[in-house]
């Protein structure tokens, strides 16, 4: 029995700390790759050494390089920097509900609560460099390109628009803090006219499942493509044999921790007590 969990994000009115918990989904196995070519024949790659990535429990956070490679190229665009590419690798989508939370009584509680689906549970981006010398702002957001500009949609699209625009501004914000969506300006290095290598972040807490990597190439400030492939990261050893077993058994799992606990606890008293 799988049990999927919605991520939540606290939001507090004032100077306590915000707390964040994410759910992850199962990877898919086979990678998948679209190229959709532009107008003046220019073609944007992407290669990956491997299509799944294992970490363990002392993962700390790492770099993923990405190299690809754009095709048919005008040599004059190239000589004067004409061509720009920003490299995503989106992590997989999740409910999240972000919560604001006040103070009554001296002590935090959960006030108001809104809802989004389809929330990336990480986002790392690498560009040529900054943004606004790449495209213009209108143009990230038809693409929902970079942090700033992903589609938050709430679930509840009847809410009032300033506390949508409120919690959505929270969310992100968290995200950014807590390192689940990150920037790399000149994270993307042309090697040669074609060829470029793509420099993102995996942080530590890395969702587990399926992640998209994605490539959009800009010229003269036009956007021109997109292509995409997918990644799979997945744990690994003793601790991935857990969290497998804990998702497809999850009652069994749940009466075993608390009897754990319990066994643990008795123990304690047996060791430790004066008598």
């Amino acid at each position: 029995m799988m049990l999927r969990a919605a991520a939540v994000i606290v939001l507090m009115l004032g100077a306590a700390p915000a707390l964040a918990q994410t759910a992850t989904q199962t990877p898919t196995q086979s990678p998948v790759s679209t190229v959709n070519p532009g107008e003046d024949g220019e073609r944007v790659q992407i290669g990956l050494s491997t299509d799944r990535v294992t970490i363990t429990s002392d993962f700390s956070g790492a770099d993923l390089t990405i190299f690809g490679a754009v095709d048919g190229v005008d040599p004059q665009v190239s000589r004067l920097g004409g061509y720009d590419v920003v490299v995503v690798l989106e992590g997989p989508a999740s409910p999240v509900t972000v919560w604001r939370r006040k103070r009554v009584l001296g002590v935090w509680i959960n006030a108001q609560s809104l809802s989004f689906i389809g929330v990336p549970l990480s986002y790392s981006v690498a560009t040529t460099r900054v943004f606004q010398d790449i495209t213009d702002p209108a143009g990230y957001r038809r693409l929902s390109l970079g942090a700033a500009n992903i589609h938050l949609e709430p679930q509840d699209r009847d809410s009032d628009p300033a506390t949508i625009q409120e919690f959505t501004a929270a969310l992100r914000e968290r995200k950014l803090a807590i390192g689940l969506y990150t920037e790399n300006i000149g994270g993307v290095q042309f090697l040669s006219q074609t060829l470029f290598r793509a420099t993102l972040n995996l942080p530590a807490d890395v969702p587990v499942g399926t992640h998209k990597a994605r490539a959009f190439l800009f010229k003269n400030g036009e956007f021109v493509m997109e292509t995409s492939s997918q990644l799979a990261i997945v744990k690994a050893g003793f601790e991935q044999r857990v969290y497998n077993y804990a998702h497809r058994y999850s009652f069994y799992y749940g009466i075993f921790a608390v009897a754990l606990a319990m066994l643990t606890g008795w123990l304690g008293r047996l060791v430790f007590r004066r008598d």
